[in-house]
């Protein structure tokens, strides 16, 4: 479900009743705007499914990404304030090397405990290590959550239940993107709302790249602090606006300002957990644990071309690497590295091209 509004700014609560009435919205929006094309899906990498639970309650949702068999991966954590689960087994020195799943999720942390909707599902399925205990296996997901929690009531979050839902919907088709699943409730360009400065609605986005028989994908969920820019024209695509809404505020111009300045109503909304980008990048090339996560770490850095400023102190930015291991090539881990950046650089700013608007985020086609 795609949820939509008229854009019209306005700083209340996003009550129940105010949420399914933008859902309402949607119908006559679509027809007067036109989402860009699509670049590319996560599920293009073979072997990968991705499905949505999104919560018709409030703004929020999960998404969970299976695979037909177990995946090779890594991950780069530079936020200030990862919400994140089991994430510390993809590093280089942990012996574990596959996962079986993963779910991204907002609530912020206490959205962490849905990942057991999906190890349910797993286990049902006989999906998981063999444990050496008769008629167990274990499946290794791997959990990262968003703070959606302003957005209505925070008490309504992904549990379990929907994140079994989340795995029931996985398919191998391109996936539904915007403000839907994790992305339902993401918002971006936020430090300066207390200044009456409103940011913009955040979503869920994917991009991939077929060069030769290697596939890169990419799906993230943008819920920065920052301005999203455009890497090919430098121009900022969402992100805070200007206090009359007519323009946007160019975050790093205002903090240059509070610098020079020293002025003391420099006020940010900075605390920690607050923002997060969550990305997830797959290929189909035979990679180890300790390659993937060099490749997280290149890719991370496309993230910092599509978000100005990143990494705040409220990002909790989190970048996971997989491999299908389909492929056996000798493939140059830079140029893997260098096309997977540019891949999670067009999801963010198709993540934002797609997202609709909710009371007080406006959404970029609603400009």
């Amino acid at each position: 479900m795609i949820l939509a509004y008229d854009g019209r700014m306005d700083s209340s609560p996003v009550s129940r009743r105010r949420f399914l009435t933008a859902i309402g919205a949607a119908a006559p929006l679509a027809v007067t705007a036109q989402a860009p094309p699509p670049t590319g899906s996560l599920t293009d990498v073979a072997g990968v499914r991705v499905g949505h639970f999104t919560d018709t309650r409030r703004p929020t949702g999960c998404t969970a990404i299976l695979f037909d068999r177990p995946v090779t991966a890594g991950a780069d954590y530079d936020g200030s304030a990862p919400g994140e689960s089991l994430g510390l087994m993809l590093q280089p020195v942990s012996p574990l090397e596959q996962i079986h799943g993963i779910l991204l999720s907002g609530g912020g942390p206490m959205a962490l405990g849905a990942t057991a909707g999906v190890v349910r599902f797993l286990e049902e399925r006989n999906v998981g290590y063999d444990w050496g205990v008769p008629n167990v296996r274990v499946p290794i997901v791997v959990g990262a959550v968003i703070d959606d929690l302003a957005l209505g009531d925070g008490r309504i979050r992904a549990g379990a239940d929907e994140a079994y839902r989340a795995c029931q919907s996985a398919s191998t088709s391109a996936v539904a993107e915007g403000s839907v699943g994790a992305g339902t409730g993401a918002t971006v360009g936020k430090l300066f709302v207390g200044r009456g400065m409103p940011g913009m609605k955040g979503g869920l986005g994917c991009a991939s790249a077929r060069l030769g028989d290697i596939v890169i994908g990419a799906l993230v969920v943008v819920n920065a602090s920052g301005d999203i820019v455009d890497r090919r024209t430098g121009a900022i695509v969402a992100g805070a606006r200007t206090a009359d809404a007519r323009g946007f505020a160019r975050t790093v111009d205002v903090l240059r300002r509070d610098l020079e300045s020293r002025r003391a109503d420099r006020a940010l909304r900075d605390d920690p957990l607050r923002a997060t980008t969550l990305a997830v990048v797959a290929t189909n090339v035979a990679l180890t644990k300790t390659q993937l996560t060099k490749v997280a770490m290149m890719a991370n850095s496309g993230a910092a071309r599509a978000i100005n400023p990143y990494h705040t102190q409220s990002d909790g930015d989190q970048v996971i690497a997989l491999s299908t291991g389909a492929l056996n090539a000798g493939v140059s881990l830079t140029s893997l590295g260098a096309m997977a950046a540019e891949v999670v650089a067009d999801a963010i700013v198709r993540a934002v091209r797609v997202a609709s608007g909710l009371p007080g985020w406006s959404a970029v086609r609603d400009l």
